[in-house]
């Protein structure tokens, strides 16, 4: 069988495998198609099973049957949110699976192609939109939001502690004319800040780009909806595998592994449980996963990355 050769490196791809525990005859769910790295691996390893590829990007799904060559016979390609999985699975009559990998935050073409409006290095239209199909762009939200709601997503989505200053200069300058490019944004973003900031190693409008791209796509509030939805399409045994990005993804990933793991919520001085809940989940990975200095040499993408995996319990 020929597959295709690509210089792409998918995010912890050994550590993902084992961590799904791939059996030949499952189905298994990729979340986050993306250039298909993770789902050529999955798809290798399966020989009656499926896997079913869900990506916002249809651009990541026509490039698919390319990427994957003859594995394409076995994967299932689906245009939607990850966060919906119930009803994608409803619609392939699939009511559990055995695995589910998601590998989170912006895809790397999607990073690559300057036009998409994603990276603060090139000038492009304000866009940022994982789904192209979606309403709210970058431009959008910049241009019609008020103060206070930049404000809080560039501190609570970016963590950016000049939030206050550059929500005020992006209004003061789209008063004088409409703000359309990520290098016109970028100049704000700069002007807001003090020198000492702009000095700093990481770029001045890292932490800006990072909230509003958070924003537009309402990247944690799907990451918050699949986590339980995920571990309840699992079969017992199953394997979900998690990816985050940032501190933010993260955080939620934990939280709700570890509420799942633990089952009981009934006070810690009730002499018995009350409450009657069970674990969910055993955690399999009782801290994050982090990339080997190997792969941090070959993919310096991968620095930020944390992997958890979890398995339902029987």
């Amino acid at each position: 069988m020929q597959e295709p050769v690509f210089s792409h490196y998918p995010v912890m791809l050994g550590e993902c495998m084992i961590g799904l525990a791939i059996k030949p005859d499952g189905i298994y769910v990729d979340g986050t198609l993306g250039r298909a790295g993770h789902s050529r691996e999955i798809a290798r390893r399966l020989t009656l099973g499926r896997l079913i590829c869900i990506d916002r990007d249809q651009q990541a799904l026509d490039a698919a049957p390319q990427r994957l060559g003859d594995l394409i016979d076995k994967v299932t390609l689906v245009h939607g949110n990850f966060s919906e999985i119930d009803s994608i699975l409803d619609g392939l009559e699939l009511k559990s699976v055995d695995g589910v990998l998601l590998d989170l935050g912006v895809s790397s073409p999607q990073l690559d192609d300057a036009a998409r409006g994603f990276s603060y290095m090139a000038d492009a239209p304000l866009d940022m939109r994982m789904d192209q199909s979606a309403e709210l762009t970058a431009g959008m939200m910049i241009n019609q939001w008020t103060k206070e709601e930049l404000k809080r997503i560039l501190y609570e989505y970016g963590e950016e502690r000049y939030a206050p200053l550059i929500a005020s200069a992006i209004i003061a300058a789209r008063e004088k004319k409409t703000i359309e490019t990520t290098l016109e944004l970028v100049d704000i973003i700069k002007s807001a800040m003090p020198s000492a900031a702009l000095r700093e190693k990481q770029h001045p409008a890292k932490r800006s780009f990072q909230a509003i791209r958070i924003a537009v796509n309402d990247e944690l509030t799907a990451v918050a909806e699949i986590m339980n939805r995920a571990v309840t399409r699992l079969n017992p045994g199953g394997r979900l595998v998690v990816i985050s990005f940032h501190s933010l993804e993260d955080r939620i990933v934990k939280s709700a592994l570890s509420t799942m793991a633990k089952g009981c919520t009934c006070p810690s001085d009730f002499p018995v449980c009350v409450c009657g809940k069970k674990p969910q989940v055993r955690l399999i990975t009782r801290k994050p996963v982090t990339a080997t200095g190997m792969e941090l040499e070959e993919n310096p993408r991968s620095r930020s990355a944390k992997l958890r995996i979890a398995e339902k319990c029987s």
